[in-house]
């Protein structure tokens, strides 16, 4: 089934209805996506040989298996949104919409396991289940945010989650000393305001052409991508810092 943007686009790029890429920039661009996934999957995979298992934090304070996780969902990010602009199809849509959430979940599972860590020490005795059961709730939630797409509203279910990552990122700031590198954090929102900007120029029609290789759009994900990377990277700026409440 065609979706909604097949028939009245609301971006500028031109839709080649015949081709099996409907439209292009904005379906390559994912690539953005895929990259920091790939890239975090691989760190994942480093840090399980400094570390005993996959749900060991070893040296650092992230279980290689919560940075797998975050790079797989970046990864599925980049390949539904890459499938709908692709086919601009009604299931395209509703892959594209869920993909969007569970980055961010995997984001906020980080931030909950290491400041859970920092406010009570003790819980490192158990971990292990705490790692387990964030895993479980993100798959969970990435799953009914899957099936029920089409019963809410994404401009309302997305922003609450943009809010609920920049909670987590704000106690996360305050709870390590010292403050680790603040600056990725402020060079992902800046990512992030950049990103928006290019996407509602675009939706306005007043970025580029419709056939111009530089879409606003595409520069949306590459942008949003770049913002996930730098949240992620910034998880990972005080491995050697001593919590506040330690």
């Amino acid at each position: 089934r065609a979706s909604g943007e097949l028939r009245q686009t609301h971006y500028s790029e031109t839709v080649y209805v015949e081709s099996i890429f409907r439209t292009r920039a904005n379906t390559w661009s994912n690539l953005a996506f895929v990259l920091a996934g790939l890239y975090a999957i691989a760190a994942g995979s480093y840090d399980r040989r400094g570390s005993t298992g996959w749900l060991d934090a070893g040296a650092g304070r992230t279980p290689p298996a919560l940075t797998a996780l975050f790079g797989v969902a970046c990864c599925y990010l980049g390949l539904g949104s890459g499938i709908f602009h692709a086919s601009l199809t009604r299931w395209g849509q509703q892959l594209d919409v869920a993909s969007m959430y569970p980055p961010m979940l995997a984001l906020i599972a980080l931030l909950i396991r290491r400041d859970w860590l920092a406010a009570v020490p003790r819980a490192r005795d158990y971990m292990k289940v705490v790692t387990i059961a964030l895993i479980a709730l993100v798959a969970i939630a990435a799953m009914l945010l899957y099936i029920y797409k089409w019963s809410m509203s994404s401009g309302t279910v997305l922003p609450l989650h943009v809010l609920a990552l920049a909670a987590c990122f704000g106690v996360d700031a305050w709870l390590w000393r010292p403050r680790g590198r603040l600056y990725l954090l402020g060079a992902s929102f800046l990512a992030l305001v950049a990103g928006v900007t290019c996407r509602q120029l675009d939706v306005a029609g007043h970025f580029s052409g419709p056939d111009a290789w530089c879409q606003g759009h595409a520069l949306w994900h590459g942008f949003c991508g770049l913002s996930l990377a730098l949240g992620w990277l910034y998880t990972r700026s005080g491995e050697r810092q001593t919590a506040q409440w330690a």
